[in-house]
């Protein structure tokens, strides 16, 4: 039965119910691939697929004139009279006769510069042309693995094995989509996807989308992790030389120029390849380009190549993209990744007519029942073709869905990944119910293991169950977090159970509660890695810490879109915590430790503060401007990059307190804001400020406390919460306060220009942080260093020299950055 439904499979997905079909070939019979097919006077468009294959959407017969254009070729004009659908029509393309006799070649000028000077000139009215639209939208994605091992970085791959051959490789992805999209420059998108389809699951809803394929290079710059640059940009010719190659005639007489464009610097973010423009009007009419990963800062990546087909509109006088591939080719550890993505805009309606109310925060949505889709449907709309590559893997996984869907596969499958091993007590464990969609996991007892010296060797194992629903993407889970503490023989134990009620608004509602030892700033800015080698090998034991007894409710939603909630009511029991270890490694072994009192390092005796209970209050809400999301079946997805300033906004009320003096109300507000300028570089900022009322004597674990750091050693990717050289309590304040944090990354920008240094592939990086609180002059930090360090593909490191000052100066050091130890800390 399973077979007969594979062939079934493979004979409907054959293009039978297409209106214009055809193959188109070169002179030597070989397919065409990626050609576009237009029907003139039209923006009725395909493309064919790796094999030369295509489809056209006709649905009336009669006359029509299809126009067959790829790069390397003469346009073909092709004149049919469709009497029966659907209709055959094959074409082969001779190859273009290129050459440079209509132009006049100097001694002194580059014919290619002219060209691209009129281009540039014109790129602003040529890309106005088109900068509102609506139009169909297809894509497709497939990606090819290879030389994938057994087991990829330890983990052994189980399911995926199923779809790679024994060598390792095979298709992981393939995925269609049909859309409408609506679209207004410079960046107002919405799609709605009618149908989707994904290879190996029959509920799975694609990943592709219009956003993604989002390269016009009549902008200045193509966005990536560091902007690049257009060979039409503004500046274009401070990072490109250009040749012209050829020129040729296209079928309405249009000269097109062939133009090599070749980044002056290796390092800068520019392409690399061709650009082909319209001779008088100075459009596009096709781009191949590449650009290296390095380049772009997506060191995984090896290249990216963009390939743009332009059709013309003899009535409006547009050149229109109507055909866009992307192939890229990744690799880490010797596993390869290889992938394509087809695009097909057709049916262009640039009177579209848009009002202020066209366009809201919504970028995408799924009309309901879009990936039930029969496969008659996507005969009868699929513009490009299905390879027998693709149609194999459509079946193949087909079957392996029907397979690995079943109660008895998946409870097999569980049993060979839950297998109690020798080291799992130390490493953690995890027992899986995939059918039933629940999990208990250990973390064992090495993934936080630290020192400190009230606790000295400290264990703190946790246990939870989980219960989720996939289709909604909610779950529920409870659990314990344990911690023990060798030198304190102290047993702590936290108990939490929480539901995430719902995937749109992401309401969330935890109740936890228990014993726990924390750090005095809520924060945690001393990493427990960091402190475990600084306490044991330099004896600098920097972490500060309390024993917090409490209940704690809290709730989180978001209720309307970029308006966050926040809440939390609790009963806390706080007391201090003397050091209880003098112990270390090899550093003056028998000096004493600094007190566990951050106001009194050298003051064994006096405690931070007076043992007490209190109830706790807080209300925090943030506010994300002009947030733009996407709306899938399974829930609401935000685009974290808004353009705008995000607001965070704290009320906190400490109140019944044990002690009446350490009752408090702070209020508390934070502005960040980034953005990024061209290709220079992205600038970063952060401004908070708060004030205490009725809180004149307070207990030191609420001050508010300021993100130092005295290891030399910073944990995150950025420096915009953080003092670099400010130690962790000499500023901590129940008063007002107010500081700033000013970073820019410059990606690039700079060092990519500096011989020798451009190879090495750094990026100049420099931040000014300052701090204001009553009775102390401010304190300023300035640094300037190297993020992007590292080797190859592997590039987490950063460096930094800062120098502070308060009423002068007061010091300077070297921080290094290890941006993944945070990523440790869980």
């Amino acid at each position: 039965m399973k077979k007969a439904f594979a062939i079934l499979f493979l004979i409907v997905g054959l293009p039978l119910f297409a209106q214009i079909k055809g193959k188109i070939t070169n002179a030597n019979g070989e397919a065409v691939p990626y050609a576009s097919v237009i029907v003139s006077g039209t923006y009725n468009t395909t493309s064919t697929n790796r094999d030369g294959e295509y489809t056209l959407q006709v649905k009336d017969k009669g006359n029509y004139t299809i126009i067959v254009q790829s790069i390397g070729y003469k346009t073909s004009e092709i004149p049919v009279q469709v009497n029966q659908l659907p209709y055959e029509v094959n074409a082969s393309l001779e190859t273009e006769n290129y050459d440079l006799k209509e132009v006049v070649i100097s001694n002194t000028d580059n014919p290619a510069n002219a060209i691209i000077k009129n281009a540039i000139a014109n790129r602003e009215a040529n890309g106005a042309k088109t900068k509102e639209f609506t139009a169909n939208f297809y894509s497709k994605g497939l990606f090819r693995i290879k030389e994938v091992p057994e087991k990829f970085l330890w983990i052994k791959l189980g399911g995926l094995q199923n779809v790679l051959d024994p060598s390792g490789s095979g298709v992981v992805y393939l995925s269609e989509t049909v859309s409408e999209i609506k679209y207004q420059k410079p960046d107002r998108l919405h799609e709605r996807i009618i149908a989707s389809k994904v290879s190996g699951s029959d509920n799975g809803y694609s990943f592709n989308n219009a956003a993604s394929a989002d390269f016009d290079f009549y902008n200045n710059y193509i966005e990536f992790s560091i902007n690049a640059v257009s060979p039409i940009a503004d500046n274009a010719f401070d990072y490109y030389s250009y040749k012209l190659e050829s020129t040729f005639f296209d079928v309405n007489k249009n000269l097109i120029n062939k133009i090599k464009v070749t980044p002056k610097r290796e390092s800068d973010p520019a392409f690399s390849g061709y650009v082909y423009i319209v001779d008088n009007s100075w459009q596009l009419y096709s781009v191949n380009l590449s650009i290296k990963g390095k380049q772009i800062r997506q060191d995984l990546l090896n290249t990216l190549m963009i390939q743009q087909n332009f059709g013309y509109n003899a009535a409006d006088k547009i050149w229109s993209k109507n055909v866009q591939t992307l192939d890229f080719e990744a690799g880490v550890f010797g596993a390869v990744l290889t992938g394509r993505f087809s695009y097909v805009y057709s049916n262009y309606n640039f009177n579209s007519g848009f009002d202020n109310k066209t366009f809201t925060n919504e970028l995408l949505a799924f009309e309901p029942d879009a990936n039930k889709k029969a496969p008659s449907y996507w005969n009868d709309n699929r513009p490009i073709p299905l390879t027998n590559e693709e149609r194999t893997d459509y079946a193949k996984k087909q079957l392996i869905e029907e397979r690995t869907s079943t109660k008895e596969y998946k409870d097999s499958l569980d049993h060979e990944m839950n297998r109690f091993r020798i080291l799992s007590p130390i490493t953690g464990y995890n027992y899986n119910n995939s059918y039933e969609n629940w999990t208990i996991s250990y973390t064992g007892i090495i993934r936080k293991l630290g020192f400190n010296t009230v606790q000295a060797y400290h264990l703190a194992p946790s246990f939870y169950f989980t219960k989720r629903n996939p289709e909604k993407v909610t779950y529920t889970t409870f659990g314990t977090d344990l911690n023990y503490g060798f030198a304190e023989k102290r047993f702590r134990a936290m108990g939490t159970v929480s539901r995430k009620f719902n995937n749109t608004t992401n309401r969330i509602v935890t109740l936890n509660g228990g014993a726990n030892i924390e750090q005095f700033n809520p924060e945690r800015p001393i990493n427990r890695i960091v402190n475990s080698i600084s306490t044991l090998f330099f004896r600098d034991n920097y972490m500060k810490l309390y024993d917090n007894s409490f209940v704690r409710l809290s709730y989180q939603e978001e209720p309307i879109n970029g308006i966050y909630l926040f809440g939390t009511i609790e009963y806390t029991r706080k007391r201090t915590l003397p050091n209880n270890t003098n112990f270390s490694t090899l550093k003056d072994l028998y000096d004493p430790y600094t007190s566990n009192n951050p106001l009194l390092p050298y003051d064994y005796e006096t405690p931070a503060f007076l043992k007490h209970s209190m109830y706790k209050a807080t209300v925090s809400a943030s506010f994300f401007p002009g947030q733009k999301y996407v709306t899938r079946p399974s829930g609401k997805y935000n685009i974290d990059e808004t353009g705008l300033p995000k607001f965070f906004f704290k009320y906190e009320k400490g109140f019944e307190s044990s002690v009446k003096d350490y009752n408090f109300d702070h209020l508390s507000a934070r502005v960040t804001y980034d953005v990024t300028l061209g290709n220079k570089g992205r600038l970063g900022t952060s401004f908070r400020g708060g004030t205490f009322f009725n809180s004149g004597d307070i207990a030191f674990t609420d001050y508010r406390h300021f993100n130092g750091n005295q290891t030399y050693v910073g944990k995150s990717e950025r420096y915009l919460n953080v003092f670099n050289l400010l130690p962790y309590y000499t500023h901590s304040t129940n008063d007002k306060y107010f500081e700033t944090h000013i970073e820019h990354n410059f990606n690039g920008y700079i060092t990519n220009k500096i011989p020798l240094l451009n190879q090495l592939d750094y990026h100049l990086v420099a931040g000014y942080h300052l701090l204001n609180i009553p009775e102390r002059n401010p304190y300023m930090e300035f640094t300037v260093g190297f993020d992007n360090v590292g080797w190859g593909k592997f590039r987490f490191l950063r460096i930094d020299y800062v120098r502070s000052y308060e009423s002068g100066f007061r010091a300077h050091g070297v921080v290094v950055g290890l941006t993944f130890l945070d990523i440790l800390e869980f």
